[in-house]
């Protein structure tokens, strides 16, 4: 089957946003006296919906977290995208050279997608194209968000190729029966591909691998 449809995670994948998003998490976690490693963070809650993230840090800390803990992380995650977000590293150049219709499906709130893409200047190429896990209450590894943003854009899901970061958005993407193309670095490869991903290591391969793929 052609490609018809390129369905964008965004955290890792249009925005370098993992490492940014997951320090503010480590600091902010630290002044209720959890200490965490950001790499620990990272392979932790890459792709993970917001409530399984609280809930590992309330076990982890023998305790609840704040009623307001969501919303105030959200605030310092925002102050930080504004200031230090940059789009992942070659994904323009990418998206210049694939002719074929593209859409945004992410675990993130819709407002934290748009700024995302506001921030790194990608928002125009995806307006009106953003599909979120919070608008049908469904989180990867479920196959639903895939489908929904396909079944939205007019496109068979065996005519998708899904680009992802995470082993839940591959597992999502290989549920909806969806190609899967796997951006990562080469330690985290087998752990991708082992979930059903064909793996790549730069955004200036995405364009070749869409045509062959």
């Amino acid at each position: 089957m052609q490609t018809e449809l390129v369905i964008f995670d965004c955290d890792g994948v249009l925005v370098d946003s993992e490492e940014l998003g997951n320090r503010v998490l480590v600091e902010f976690v630290a002044e209720f006296g959890l200490a965490m490693k950001l790499e620990e963070a990272i392979l932790l809650f890459k792709g993970c919906k917001m409530a399984d993230c609280v809930a590992v840090i309330e076990q982890k800390l023998g305790k609840k977290m704040p009623q307001d803990f969501v919303t105030q992380l959200r605030i310092r995650t925002a102050e930080a995208f504004e200031r230090e977000l940059r789009p992942v590293e070659g994904i323009e150049a990418a998206l210049d050279k694939i002719n074929l219709p593209i859409c945004v499906a992410s675990s993130g709130p819709p407002e934290k997608i748009k700024l995302a893409l506001r921030v790194t200047n990608l928002l125009p190429r995806f307006e009106g194209r953003i599909f979120s896990s919070y608008k049908i209450q469904s989180w990867k590894p479920a196959p639903d968000l895939f489908l929904y943003a396909a079944k939205n854009m007019g496109v068979q899901p065996a005519s998708c190729t899904v680009v992802e970061d995470s082993v839940l958005g591959v597992r999502a993407g290989v549920a909806a029966r969806m190609k899967v193309l796997g951006y990562t670095e080469q330690r985290e490869a087998t752990l991708l591909e082992a979930s059903g991903a064909r793996v790549f290591y730069s955004m200036h391969q995405l364009p070749s691998l869409l045509s062959h793929h």
